[in-house]
């Protein structure tokens, strides 16, 4: 049986929720084809770190624009997605990382962009008052902060389905084809055909990038995360390093949320990851030395999410080079999070206005022209 949609959206994190709901309020009807459920991979296990910091330059209009968003997220999705804005923080351990804020926050000023601030010992610990006596400042975001992606995923899907979109959960998008100016779309029993096709699907939309001829070079990768026992409360903001890397932020509960740059082993086929217990363990030390009061805590919990990582860290967020009606929207690079609002957004405009106004264009799929097949790892 063919079913007939305005659009079909491949992949069924906040990135592909995001782009359903905007498509309908924009007036179409989209379908949502995901193999699993929404937020089943990166977007429901993320660190929920909402963040305009320490971003490229070339994806910080896309950031800004998702930051407006989520600024009013309950008013979209009827849920505040446990959205706070307490900042982030970002830590120079020593004189010569604070050299590197301070050039990079110059660097902005001079682009027009002034959502990042330098900021000195005195203000660093104003702001993280049990940070590490040796560390010199930073650079903060103010308006930055966190939400709970499961949920965050959860409302965006909620809300677009409301809206009229069909989603297609625990069936894979198979066979993806054009015929007759239609994209088709096979899930379990049936088959959907629109003349639009989004190519939202994550970790495995390097595949189907690929299938159709477009082959990028983007990794399969598995960020791990950890929880701590409760302790005293010590911070508001998200902190972030970029030397060691580290990201972690506390809940009202006393539980620490620790991040970063260390991965697990994914195996992608069979939806598992295997965790790399010694690099937990590094970030875990990390956090007690730069905070005395994390070193009675225990780990409670670890886990990792899989998701895609382009060779240049940047997503791929526009129209296909090779065919037309066809988006990609992928290759977040484990900090797509904040940015799903906006991208969905910015995807409905350019499929039903042809472009938007937030410069998208240094993340187009043709700065991969003549690059190598994905790989997966």
């Amino acid at each position: 049986m063919t079913r007939i949609a305005d659009a079909i959206i491949v992949g069924g994190g906040i990135h592909g929720c995001s782009t359903a709901l905007h498509l309908c309020l924009a007036g179409l009807k989209p379908v949502l084809i995901e193999k699993d459920y929404a937020g089943r991979h990166a977007s429901g296990v993320n660190a929920g770190g909402v963040r305009q910091l320490a971003r490229d330059v070339a994806e910080i209009p896309l950031s800004i624009r998702s930051m407006g968003i989520w600024e009013r997220i309950a008013d979209l999705v009827d849920d505040d997605c446990g959205f706070e804005s307490h900042g982030q923080v970002l830590v120079a351990e020593d004189e010569a990382e604070l050299a590197t804020c301070r050039a990079r926050v110059a660097d902005l000023n001079a682009q027009d962009f002034w959502h990042e601030e330098l900021i000195d010992a005195a203000e660093l610990r104003r702001l993280v008052p049990a940070v590490a006596e040796n560390c010199p400042g930073g650079i903060v975001s103010r308006r930055d902060g966190a939400a709970q992606p499961a949920r965050t995923t959860t409302a965006f899907r909620r809300k677009a389905e409301t809206l009229g979109a069909t989603i297609r959960e625990g069936a894979a998008a198979t066979n993806i084809r054009k015929e007759n100016g239609l994209w088709r779309v096979d899930a379990g029993t049936y088959c959907y055909a629109a003349p639009v096709l989004v190519n939202a699907a994550g970790a495995w939309a390097g595949r189907i990038a690929a299938g159709l001829g477009e082959p990028v070079p983007v990794e399969t990768i598995a960020p791990m995360l950890m929880i701590t026992s409760p302790v005293p409360h010590f911070i508001d903001p998200v902190v972030i390093l970029r030397g060691r890397k580290l990201s972690f932020k506390q809940f009202p509960n006393g539980t620490v949320l620790i991040g970063g740059g260390h991965r697990a082993t994914p195996e992608q086929d069979r939806n598992e990851t295997v965790l790399d217990w010694r690099k937990l363990a590094e970030s875990a030390r990390t956090v007690s030395e730069l905070f005395s009061v994390m070193r009675g805590a225990s780990i409670v919990r670890a886990w990792a999410g899989i998701e895609a990582r382009t060779s240049d860290e940047l997503p791929i967020l526009g129209p296909s080079a090779r065919h037309e009606r066809l988006y990609h929207q992928f290759g977040f690079s484990a900090h797509g999070f904040q940015l799903g609002p906006g991208a969905g957004a910015v995807m409905a405009e350019l499929i039903v206005n042809g472009g938007s106004q937030t410069r998208v264009g240094e993340l187009a799929i043709e700065r991969f022209r003549g690059a190598p097949p994905h790989r997966e790892c």
